[in-house]
């Protein structure tokens, strides 16, 4: 499986980004995790391959929202009301097994893209 983040840039707090995620093969539970500088990697939010199930880090909740189209094999991040402690790297990960819940633990996922870079100036 592989992985394929894009979408990311500079905005400027308040404003609005959406990350896509397409993968190339099975893919089950997906998620985002970023990694701000100098600091550890953070579970974002993630998605069951059905969509009927998402989690969220509170941090984001309410202003971030994930969604994926199966059909195109691609899983999206929309974020909005951006403030500057969102700028990170955000990496788009895959689980490989079925799951009721999509994982909040980054070593759940198996599968990893590149990143994308996301800055949010004040």
């Amino acid at each position: 499986v592989q992985l394929q983040a894009s979408g990311g840039g500079l905005v400027q707090a308040g404003g609005s980004l959406r990350l896509s995620c397409a993968a190339s093969g099975r893919t089950f539970s997906m998620g985002w995790i970023r990694q701000a500088p100098g600091k550890d990697r953070e579970f974002v939010a993630a998605i069951t391959w059905s969509g009927g199930s998402t989690s969220y880090a509170d941090s984001v909740k309410g202003r971030f929202t994930i969604s994926r189209d199966n059909a195109k094999n691609t899983v999206y991040l929309q974020m909005n009301s951006l403030k500057p402690d969102d700028t990170a790297v955000y990496y788009c990960a895959a689980e490989d097994k079925v799951t009721v819940v999509p994982s909040t633990a980054d070593e759940e996922y198996k599968y990893w893209g590149q990143g994308t870079l996301v800055t949010v100036s004040s």
